[in-house]
């Protein structure tokens, strides 16, 4: 390949790997015995303990470490980074053991970018040392979120303040109690072109006028945090809790959003890699008609394809990664959108041939295989569907072509 690791990288990689041989998997099924006996929105203390050796290691806010006085080395690259996303992607919860979880990781990005120096002081630092969680509210229950520029909800000044009101969901982990701030996508503008319309505000979770409504389950699992509903009624807060200026927003999304996406997709390759693992594993303990499913002509293809998929999605998203550190976000947008279409999908194949393999076991609680396929499946429209992300990529195949091409005439 054209490209390679930088040798801070491959140290941080071996250190992520080592943690998660001796801290994360010896302890998962502790993880989930304690949240099953704390309930959904607990916080297990195995994962506090987990944080700790993460923070004595040095292995904390990876996808930020010039941010971190704990890790002030040279900042990973997106490319350094995809391994280590996808090593922290076999296990749910393994990213929050490092601080490196969503939708915390996009939501610190754009506060380190855009925040106010008194916002960073009162938001940003609590979430850099992991003592709080964050929500991203922008998704509306009565647009078509697969463009923003249709996002309804209104921010109108009121002179040295902010008022909000409208509907959001699927603001991911705002159940939480350790949830304490909102970022919170609207229109300030609703006369400016389709791209000025929309602000970034920060809101903390206790602002009057804040009501946690409906909570959407993903194929009916009840997630740590939920994905709720949030109602704005008359909230108000601060001018000086903009982001960026106004009218902004859009802007401030698509920034946001694309390393967003390449990190879905690089913990979406982990997940695949699991879900090979139970396939082979499960193959080698079972038998039918006299062989094990092992020796089976059909479930050695179902291997050998899983591996030929997952290798080439690895690299299509390691060229991804490259391309942004080379070239910028901007420039590798339709390679962004093309990962973020192909990965879950192939993610998607791989689990659900381990599915297969384990027949009726495979659709139960009794493995992650299902949750892992219900998670997956939802990629394919959180941060932007498919079909949007093909428009991308067609539109710049397109313009090789005619270059004065438009969507809209």
């Amino acid at each position: 390949m054209p490209y390679e690791f930088t040798p801070r990288g491959l140290e941080v990689q071996e250190s992520v790997r080592e943690f998660m041989r001796e801290t994360i998997l010896p302890n998962e099924e502790t993880f989930y015995r304690e949240l099953d006996e704390l309930g959904v929105d607990g916080y297990p203390p195995i994962l506090h303990q987990m944080k700790e050796i993460a923070r004595e290691r040095g292995l904390w806010n990876l996808f930020l470490p010039h941010l971190n006085a704990d890790n002030p080395g040279t900042p990973l690259s997106n490319l350094d980074y995809a391994p280590i996303s996808e090593m922290l992607g076999k296990v749910t919860f393994a990213s929050e053991a490092l601080n490196c979880n969503a939708p915390d990781t996009g939501n610190m990005e754009i506060l380190n970018r855009y925040a106010s120096d008194e916002i960073k002081a009162t938001w940003l630092v609590p979430l850099l040392e992991g003592d709080i969680r964050s929500a991203f509210s922008m998704t509306e229950p009565d647009s078509a979120s697969s463009d923003a520029t249709n996002i309804q909800l209104s921010i109108e000044r009121d002179g040295d303040e902010y008022v909000l009101n409208g509907r959001k969901w699927f603001s991911s982990g705002a159940r939480s109690p350790r949830c304490r701030v909102l970022i919170v996508m609207g229109k300030t503008n609703p006369e400016a072109s389709r791209h000025l319309q929309q602000s970034m505000v920060v809101v903390p979770i206790d602002t009057p006028g804040i009501e946690l409504a409906r909570d959407p389950h993903v194929f009916g699992y009840v997630d740590r945090g939920g994905h709720p509903e949030i109602i704005y009624n008359d909230v108000r807060v601060p001018v000086g809790n903009l982001l960026g200026e106004e009218g902004g927003g859009f802007a401030i999304s698509q920034a946001r959003l694309g390393p967003g996406r390449i990190h879905h997709c690089m913990r979406s390759i982990g997940v695949a890699e699991r879900a090979l693992e139970l396939l082979v594993q499960r193959s080698l303990e079972r038998s039918t008609f006299g062989t094990t499913l092992a020796q089976k002509g059909l479930i050695q293809d179902w291997i050998a394809e899983s591996r030929i998929e997952i290798d080439m999605a690895r690299e299509y998203v390691l060229h991804a990664a490259y391309l942004m550190d080379t070239v910028g976000n901007k420039s590798a947008a339709a390679e962004i959108s093309g990962i973020k279409v192909a990965i879950p999908n192939v993610t998607l194949k791989v689990i659900d041939r381990a599915i297969q393999i384990y027949g009726a076991a495979g659709v139960s609680q009794f493995t992650p295989l299902a949750q892992m396929y219900a998670h997956t499946r939802a990629l394919r429209l959180a941060d932007g569907p498919d079909e949007v992300h093909k428009m991308t990529i067609a539109r710049r195949e397109i313009m090789k072509i005619q270059p004065n091409f438009r969507m809209n005439d």
